[in-house]
């Protein structure tokens, strides 16, 4: 029986980039196939070809063994390819029944619409997903993980026979990973084959068949995913041996940059927490989806004002009312939604990185004026961002090297505490390996940093302390000598038996 969607000998360049050389792929019907690699290695690029959304410069691909040409993304659709992008693409003003009905429903602008049997159907596509998401919400008030179930919400409601899913637990909790893989096992049983690409590689054994890995725009090996483990994916992914996933370097605890006592702030959900964060230290916030992390973050960087306790920099109690105050006091802040919240996405490198010296200069103009481009050049070399030029709009940039802008336009601003929301959450092992030296460095260099992480090798292999959140409040601190997953995962279920 042929595949179900092949790609054979397929070549695409942009421009005098060649992103793929003569890549082969098969996927079966009823096979889970994960597409790993760096970013760059060419994986969006085949997403983009099996989509429709590109056409390839030369090779063929196939649909149950017949050569298909893909015009477009409604071509894809109607051979049933879905694709789930790791940024979800909703209409904000639009209800979730809206956005999922848009997607779903034919007929032409003036057709009739069953409201009723419109918001039923998303209730119901949302329930297999174990969501219990109202179907009135306005898209724009749902969480970065709210956006992605309803994202997969809609491709379920389109029956499709190819899913394409492009890092679709990125932003999951633990629960709703559990519940995505449920869905995904019944649609395997169904005989809808999936391509799966992730940067866990953790999770893959657990979901995935099979596993082909790109690296630089060619195909690397197609293996069982029983036969390989993670670090023999590394070395396929990168060419090398990857040993320094986390290079954590020991240093001294200096002052108390950072001390909270008993902030509370309802609005935000946050509870009587109190922590601290020294110079060279890095803080780890761990905890579930919800538990009130970023919420921590945003009431530090005054995008909420709390009601009680108090918050001390270098031994000061301050006043923190917005984010203003906490740039000009040295605080700096990564947001976890880094394209929507951390990032003018049309704007160059070098303008983004300007973005801080906002408080002390009156323009992007004047910016230029002081030297605008060579700061940035100096921090696109520092931090290794691939960019031909600083001149780049910065959408065109791969993941980790946006993050790597984040990084820079907050560094411009030489912050006493740098607060990291999932610092590497959807970067490659390469570039994770990357933002993590270069938060030992800084580190290194007096900064103290609170890093908030979902993944427990993270906040394991780069935290000196670890405070685990949970409905807001502080379940409990750890020692980096103490701390495990089973420890840090019963202080956020709230075991009675978690280890003191």
């Amino acid at each position: 029986m042929p595949p179900l969607l092949a790609a054979s000998a397929v070549t695409k360049s942009y421009g005098g980039v060649r992103a793929l050389r003569h890549v082969d792929f098969e996927l079966h019907s009823g096979e889970i196939h994960a597409l790993v690699g760096e970013n760059g290695a060419g994986k969006s690029t085949l997403i983009r070809i099996f989509a429709g959304a590109a056409q390839a410069d030369s090779g063929e691909v196939r649909f149950e063994g017949q050569p298909v040409t893909l015009h477009d993304p409604l071509a894809a659709k109607a051979l049933g390819i879905a694709v789930i992008y790791q940024q979800p693409a909703l209409f904000g003003e639009l209800t979730v029944a809206e956005n999922i009905g848009l997607s779903l429903e034919s007929g032409g602008l003036w057709r009739r619409i069953h409201w009723k049997q419109r918001s039923r159907l998303a209730r119901e596509l949302l329930a297999q997903l174990g969501s219990t998401i109202d179907p009135e919400r306005r898209a724009a008030a749902l969480s970065m993980p709210e956006q992605q179930t309803v994202e997969i919400a809609k491709s379920l409601g389109a029956r499709a026979r190819v899913l394409i899913l492009d890092e679709p637990t990125a932003s999951l909790s633990e629960r709703e990973v559990n519940a995505l893989f449920g869905v995904l096992r019944d649609l395997r049983r169904r005989g809808v084959g999936m391509i799966y690409v992730s940067h866990r590689l953790e999770e893959l054994p657990e979901i995935a068949d099979r596993v082909t890995v790109l690296r630089d725009g060619e195909t690397v090996q197609t293996r069982a995913m029983a036969e390989v483990d993670r670090a023999t994916l590394i070395r396929m992914m990168v060419g090398r041996d990857l040993d320094a996933v986390f290079p954590k370097r020991a240093v001294p605890a200096g002052h108390v940059v950072l001390e909270t006592r008993g902030l509370t702030c309802p609005a935000a959900g946050v509870k009587n927490v109190s922590i601290t964060a020294r110079a060279g230290e890095i803080v780890g916030l761990s905890g579930l989806v919800g538990a009130g992390r970023t919420e921590l973050a945003e009431v530090l960087f005054g995008l909420h004002r709390p009601s009680s306790g108090s918050i001390l920099l270098r031994g000061k109690t301050v006043n923190i009312t917005s984010p203003q105050d906490a740039v000009r006091l040295g605080i700096a802040y990564v947001p976890e939604d880094r394209r929507r919240h951390g990032l003018l996405m049309p704007m160059s490198v070098a303008e983004n990185v300007a973005l801080a010296q906002l408080a002390t200069a009156s323009g992007l103009q004047k910016l230029h004026e002081q030297g605008e481009y060579q700061n940035a050049d100096d921090y696109r070399n520092r931090l290794a961002i691939k960019t031909s030029s600083v001149a780049t709009p910065v959408q065109t940039l791969s993941g980790g090297n946006q993050q790597k802008v984040c990084l820079a336009r907050w560094l411009t601003a030489a912050p006493a505490l740098l607060i990291l929301d999932e610092p590497t959450q959807g970067v490659d092992i390469g570039a994770k390996a990357e933002i993590h030296r270069l938060m030992s460095d800084l580190a290194a260099g007096g900064m103290a940093i609170v890093m908030i992480s979902s993944e427990l090798p993270e906040i394991l292999g780069m935290s000196d302390r670890i405070y685990v959140m949970r409905s807001g409040a502080v379940a409990g601190e750890v020692s980096r000598a103490e701390a495990t997953q089973e420890r840090l995962l019963a202080l956020a279920l709230g075991e009675a038996g978690a280890p003191a």
